[in-house]
């Protein structure tokens, strides 16, 4: 322990005098772990190493590991650190583990305010390059991507490793057409910022950043969440909240009302709209306004916040007016905002097949989710994905669709207990997914629906995002032979966590301590197989932007290993895969004839071609024929659509930084891509369609399933799913 204090003494001096060789270098003040922040890390270093799927020994080798991922979450790309700070961190390499157990944080602390101080000495370096312009007739290079670079050597080869990003940043915005004194001014607001974000960082963010470091040191999918962190990925569950229904966003220091939720305390009010500014908030109608001119946007959102019919006032200055324009207040009562931009949607898209168009039915569901707090207390109107997906599905009956698709893409999960209960409304009764503990122990989860909700042709679209409870899902379908699965190779994750309050362990009544979100069991699919590192493999692929090799559960060097155990008893469905073959040749066929396709498949090979590429030029004539090259492509494309529209500015780089852009420019353009053509969803509803044709006049794709009764033999049953079990 004395050892470790003296090494944290050190590794703060040598901040310090780094901070003052720097004259032009502003002072960060360093962070403190807060009183209750060893307690936490001990408590979740006693879970993770007794309770946890995949056990490992909080020791000198595993303290190790997390000194590397430490430094890959501060500086994966290496831009601020150099050899010789690593040199002096290697200090603490074996020393975490003492660290932890001994309450004292001390080192990951000092580390971490090791970095802060070296981004802030790199964005004021920035800042100043911008006083002497570039040349831009040189021929160099600027490596963009340092994951696999080594350590810069030395302060003057990270000088130029930002000098030359510095160049970058100025030559796209000069290609974007942007004049000398504007580039100024952007550039230098820019890295102002970045400045001040450093400025506003919290002993919570560095003691997450830790905590997440040693978690995800034993397994991927295990993480530590602050109390506020914690609220969010509730609220992502439960899809509601309490507040004024507005979506908020940060701009320079001023925090922007971004979107109004339709329905919501805000809208209603008839008093706000999108690019109002909020500069100051009260509590109660005669409360007094606290200034939050520069505060973090989470700090601004947990004040607007609150309990329900309470009331919230805000210094509202209005996007029409100017800096020094004239403030309204607006009082607004507190209500719960459900997120139902969030929650399952559906679509019909008509299929045409020569004198016959088809109906497909399309639902869109981005998680998996369910309000198990509501669910608890009785509430009969509780949220959840099953029952959003079931109304959906009696809606599409009424519309009489011809077969239904479920879009699964980008679904990153959710609801274990949703994953089993949304699959049976397709399959009816019968196992969905078998799941082994830590002792070993295999238990089936079973779908108890008495007849399914849907049983006509069924598609499963999912792409490299769809993960753990969408795997679930897809994979049974698959099994059974219910429907067919399209789309790219899913995630791989086949793990199921937990979330574990630690303030409860200890019976807080305030929260302080946070959250562990632990991974308790490994899941596999009724055939035996898992979906852990291999995903779910498509039945018709689509060509993917996804860099498989870079992405997923394989992407991930501690992922746990694929393995399978005994099929569970269940019941084939159908037997989509017959049609398989016909399926695909018509698909290969009609897409060689949909432009948009091939257009598709190009864009896939030179995404896939600059991904091998690390380095770009910062020669201004060969960025310019670049740039041309790509306009020429779009402006022939556009020529072969027949369009009369000009090339679309999102196509083109601007050379900003998402909040740098205009507001409504950037809404105007998030809604031109949301009603963009799916190319991929209508290809999928064709496949679909093919496949309804195919089908014998009134024959079923689902052909029924055994009673439940039949299908667990020897195996043990299903335990109830505690409420946060989640995926």
């Amino acid at each position: 322990m004395k050892k470790t204090l003296l090494w944290f003494v050190f590794v703060a001096a040598m901040g310090v005098q780094a901070a003052s060789a720097d004259l032009a270098t502003q002072a960060v003040p360093p962070l403190k772990p807060l009183s209750e922040q060893p307690k936490a890390a001990r408590l979740a270093a006693e879970l993770l190493t007794r309770h946890h799927y995949k056990p490992v020994p909080l020791d000198d080798a595993l303290s190790e590991k997390i000194f590397e991922r430490y430094l890959k979450l501060l500086d994966g790309e290496k831009r601020f650190f150099v050899q010789s700070d690593i040199d002096h961190l290697e200090a603490a390499r074996t020393s975490f583990d003492d660290a932890i157990y001994a309450e004292y944080l001390g080192l990951p602390f000092a580390i971490f305010n090791l970095y802060t101080q070296r981004v802030v000495e790199r964005f004021t370096y920035a800042r100043s390059l911008l006083k002497k312009g570039f040349d831009f007739d040189k021929n160099e290079d600027y490596q963009y991507n340092r994951e696999k670079a080594a350590w810069a050597k030395s302060e003057r080869e990270i000088a130029e490793l930002w000098r030359t990003r510095v160049k970058n940043d100025w030559l796209r915005l000069k290609l974007a057409g942007k004049d000398d004194k504007a580039i100024i001014e952007t550039l230098d607001n820019r890295y102002e910022n970045s400045l001040q974000r450093v400025s506003r960082t919290k002993s919570e963010d560095a003691f997450q950043l830790f905590m997440n470091a040693y978690a995800t040191t034993i397994e991927p999918h295990t993480n530590y969440m602050g109390s506020r962190a914690a609220e969010e990925f509730d609220i992502s569950m439960r899809l509601s909240l309490v507040g004024i229904g507005a979506v908020l966003t940060q701009k320079d220091d001023y925090t922007l009302i971004r979107e109004l939720v339709p329905g919501g305390p805000a809208q209603l009010s008839g008093q706000l709209k999108p690019g109002d500014r909020i500069m100051g908030v009260a509590q109660g109608k005669n409360g007094v306004v606290a200034d939050i001119l520069g505060w973090r946007l989470d700090d601004t959102v947990a004040k607007i916040r609150g309990e329900p019919d309470t009331i919230v006032l805000l210094d509202i200055l209005p996007v029409d007016a100017g800096p020094d324009g004239k403030h309204k207040l607006v009082a607004l009562t507190r209500k719960k905002i459900t997120l139902e931009r969030q929650a399952a949607k559906k679509s019909i898209i008509p299929v045409a097949d020569g004198t016959t168009t088809r109906r497909i039915g399309v639902i869109a569901l981005p998680a998996f989710y369910a309000d198990f707090e509501a669910q608890g207390r009785g509430d009969p109107d509780f949220k959840s994905a099953t029952r959003d997906v079931t109304r959906l599905l009696d809606e599409l009956k009424i519309d009489k669709v011809d077969g239904v698709l479920m879009d699964l893409r980008n679904n990153g999960g959710g609801s274990l207990a949703e994953a089993v209960q949304l699959t049976g409304l397709f399959i009816g009764a019968g196992p969905v997914v078998q799941q082994r503990d830590a002792r070993g122990t295999v238990t089936v989860a079973s779908a108890a629906n008495a007849a399914p909700a849907w049983d006509g042709p069924l598609a499963v679209l999912i792409n490299r995002s769809s993960a753990s409870a969408s795997e679930i899902f897809a994979a049974a379908i698959q099994d059974y032979g219910r429907g067919l699965v399209i789309g790219e190779r899913s995630f791989g994750k086949g793990t199921v966590q937990t979330m574990v309050s630690l303030d409860q362990l200890v019976k807080n009544e305030t929260p302080a301590l946070g959250d562990l979100k632990m991974t308790i069991a490994q899941f596999f699919r009724v055939n035996g197989g898992t979906t852990q590192l291999r995903g779910v493999e498509p039945d018709i692929n689509f060509p993917s932007f996804t860099d498989e090799e870079n992405s997923g559960e394989s992407s991930f060097d501690n992922a746990l290993p694929w393995e399978k155990v005994q099929a569970a008893d269940y019941s084939l469905q159908g037997n989509p895969k017959a049609l398989l073959p016909t399926l695909q040749k018509r698909h290969e066929a009609r897409v060689k004839s949909v432009q948009d396709f091939q257009f598709l498949k190009e864009d896939v090979a030179e995404v896939s071609r600059l991904r091998k590429r690390t380095s770009i030029s910062l020669n201004e004539t060969e960025r310019r024929r670049e740039r041309d090259e790509q306009e020429g492509k779009l402006a022939l494309r556009k020529k072969s659509r027949g369009a009369d529209e000009e090339i679309s500015s999102s196509a083109q780089d601007d050379g900003l930084q998402a909040d740098e852009r205009d507001l409504s420019n950037e809404l105007a353009a998030e809604k031109a891509r949301k009603d963009a053509k799916d190319i991929l969803l209508d290809e999928a509803a064709h496949i679909l369609s093919d496949q309804v044709g195919l089908l014998k006049p009134g024959a079923r794709v689902a052909v029924g399933s055994k009673p439940t009764s039949t299908m667990f033999r020897d195996q043990k049953p299903w335990p109830k799913p505690a409420p946060a079990t989640s995926l």
